[in-house]
């Protein structure tokens, strides 16, 4: 046991040593390269350009830990390659903005790799072919809720160690822990991009993150033995990551409704919305924090039989109460203020950048 606890403590640590060294050596590595987010003086407001390659550090930082501490099998080679095919899809993304139908194209096929390596739903009472069909489709559904909710300083990483540390606790409570391992040596890697990350952000972590982050927090939860734990445990995969499931369900409604193709950008995101009613930076990323303990929570209380499903959907909906409490209801901007500028700005130009980063001229934020 103890040499257990040892393996974990040391696999964070030093995840979170080498990105806390590679992230200022990619820094230094976009601004020579100029791989660079430039604000336009209009919508991407940021004070001055900030490099893009924090996805490669965290990638390098996960790969060497797990090179040094995991023993390495053929499931987790085809972790490895299906995640690095999503990074190289992304990292091109961030060189040249490639067309949406290209990006989608290289996800599938990073996803086809997951798919092969056996990172698939195993239900019995679906056909062979509707469990592959769901595993694609719900991999295809992280990736881009992640990458869509990268609109802010430190919110994608927060959220994502969140969730990830949430899947963590199930693993150990399994007793999985060559699943537990991974995960700690994921969360080591995005705790020391976070380092950098948070607000002022000195890196950002890019499409090339982004897609990496997306694609290892939906194949790796599909290790997880679920019906050991309770037949319907299934439900904590949907649950523990709901936070960028939300932002990608509510933004594909709200631009089907404005007439906006779910794959453009637009400034519809729940950090924006925050944003403009007056929250700060810190603010928002406490109640994103808040609101993924929450669900992990309640997961837990469910996992570990304190709750049922009535319980859990009541729980479900209290989220949703607070959720739309906190984003959409007395939504107000402030006649003449930068916000009211940058939303307006934004809502005339729906097919262009919304604030950050992430909402791209051409290639859409959705894929």
């Amino acid at each position: 046991m103890n040499y257990l606890v040892l393996h974990h403590v040391s696999v964070l640590v030093v995840a979170f040593c080498f990105a806390y060294y590679l992230v200022p050596f990619f820094t230094q590595a976009a601004f020579r390269f100029g791989v660079m987010d430039v604000p336009d003086g209009s919508i991407k407001n940021h004070k001055a350009p900030v490099p893009y390659m924090g996805g490669i550090a965290i990638y390098l930082a996960f790969l060497g830990t797990i090179g040094l501490l995991y023993p390495i099998e053929e499931r987790i080679m085809w972790l490895l390659v299906g995640s690095t095919m999503l990074l190289f899809v992304g990292f091109i993304d961030d060189l040249k903005r490639i067309k949406p139908s290209r990006k989608l194209i290289g996800q599938f096929l990073g996803i086809a790799c997951l798919l092969h390596g056996g990172f698939m739903i195993k239900q019995t009472f679906f056909t062979s072919i509707m469990n592959i069909f769901l595993s694609g489709f719900w991999m295809l559904s992280l990736i881009n809720a992640v990458n869509l909710i990268d609109v802010m300083d430190g919110l994608a990483a927060t959220v994502a160690i969140i969730a990830a540390a949430g899947f963590c606790m199930v693993a150990l409570v399994a007793g999985q822990y060559g699943v537990s391992l991974l995960l700690l040596a994921f969360i080591g890697a995005m705790l020391g991009f976070l380092w950098y990350n948070k607000p002022p952000a000195k890196i950002y972590m890019g499409d090339a993150g982004a897609l990496f982050v997306g694609g290892f927090l939906a194949a790796v939860p599909l290790l997880i033995k679920w019906s050991a734990l309770r037949p319907d445990a299934c439900y904590i995969v949907l649950i523990i990551p709901a936070i960028p499931l939300v932002e990608v369900f509510c933004l594909v409604l709200i631009r089907t409704w404005k007439k906006i193709p779910f794959y453009r950008g637009s400034p519809h995101h729940f950090s924006i919305y925050l944003q403009n009613k007056g929250w700060s930076c810190g603010r928002v990323l406490a109640f994103s924090s808040l609101m993924g303990l929450y669900l992990v929570a309640s997961s837990m209380a469910f996992l570990m039989h304190v709750i049922n499903i009535p319980g859990l959907v009541v729980l479900g909906a209290v989220f949703w109460i607070g959720w739309y409490a906190a984003v959409f209801s007395s939504l107000y901007v402030q006649p003449g203020s930068k916000q009211a500028l940058v939303f307006a700005a934004a809502q005339r130009l729906p097919d262009q950048s919304s604030i950050k980063h992430k909402e791209q001229s051409q290639s859409g934020d959705a894929l």
